[in-house]
């Protein structure tokens, strides 16, 4: 009885994210589930070969902070408005975090300070809506395209060896392994709503 239904949407501009909550409101006509499950994954690197000082162009900066903070909050606003609110029903959502969100590192100003951002977004979220259970998930190094591009195009030498360092030394987290922790925590349902998990930690 699963129905899977795939939306394509550029969440980087605007019209990809009116598309994906304009899809969501056309599935909740055909009947509102239960639960409401919502991963926010979405996001990029941005120029790690840059350092801080090399960060001077604002289109750059603005397009780097629409696709991976503004087009989160707006989704997950429409999201949940969509959905409501009904005797019965379950809102979780989660936000895919990242170490990065409160340790900084170099030549990654916008990927920390985008994290570091969604992470406080969310922990808001969780104070205006008591109701929802909201979540930052850090996964781990994962043994993803994105890991590759930290360990081979980082500016700084210093964190481009460290990346390296984990993938040759067998550290890096398979993807199916870190899903199956989240999917654990959200089972047992026992986080404090707004928290910052990490993968370690559990």
């Amino acid at each position: 009885g699963l129905r899977v239904r795939t939306v394509s949407a550029d969440l980087s501009c605007e019209n990809g994210v009116t598309r994906a909550g304009d899809a969501l409101r056309e599935m909740l006509q055909e009947g509102v589930p239960d639960r409401l499950l919502l991963i926010n994954n979405a996001g990029s690197l941005g120029d790690i070969s840059k350092s801080f000082l090399d960060l001077t162009n604002p289109e750059e900066i603005n397009s780097y902070y629409a696709f991976n903070i503004t087009s989160t909050l707006c989704l997950t606003s429409v999201t949940l408005k969509a959905f409501g609110k009904r005797p019965g029903s379950a809102r979780t959502v989660v936000n895919i975090s990242s170490l990065c969100a409160l340790k900084p590192f170099k030549n990654w100003a916008l990927y920390c300070s985008g994290k570091a951002a969604r992470d406080m977004m969310f922990q808001v979220l969780a104070l205006d809506e008591p109701d929802v259970r909201v979540l930052n998930y850090a996964p781990g190094p994962l043994d993803t395209d994105m890991q590759l591009l930290a360990r081979t195009t980082t500016g700084d030498l210093e964190m481009r060896q460290f990346f390296q360092s984990l993938q040759e030394s067998g550290q890096l987290i398979d993807c199916t392994v870190s899903a199956q922790k989240l999917v654990n925590l959200l089972e047992e349902d026992t986080f404090s709503s707004g928290a910052h998990v990490d993968f370690f930690s559990i």
